[in-house]
């Protein structure tokens, strides 16, 4: 019995961090897509409560249906001139704009949206 009790207290705590964990991985990545000097990425894309948003990319809103796969969101962020030559977005990942962590966050938050 305590070894059942030992191990639902500590899947309750393990889950309980991640949630944790979670929460700050998006807030941080909301920061990072805010910031002008960063990821900026309110500039073009109209998106959660962005103040003044452009309307020059598309508006990042159902993002987990437009991308299932958050690893093709990843790739996106990462340089968008793989799937489309003539964007505008400029690749983040090749030009160092953001470090990998970074667009770890901010993939993590866009796809939350």
């Amino acid at each position: 019995m305590k070894t059942t009790l030992r191990a639902a207290v500590s899947m309750t705590a393990l889950f309980l961090g991640s949630s944790v964990f979670a929460a700050s991985a998006l807030e941080e990545g909301k920061k990072i897509a805010f910031n002008v000097t960063k990821g900026s990425c309110v500039t073009c894309h109209m998106m959660d409560d962005g103040a003044q948003p452009g309307n020059y990319g598309p508006p990042l809103m159902q993002m987990k249906l437009r991308y299932p796969n958050k690893a093709d969101l990843r790739k996106q962020i990462w340089d968008a001139t793989q799937r489309n030559p003539m964007t505008t977005m400029p690749p983040f990942g090749p030009h160092r704009i953001l470090t990998e962590q970074e667009i770890d966050l901010v993939t993590e938050y866009v796809h939350s949206l």
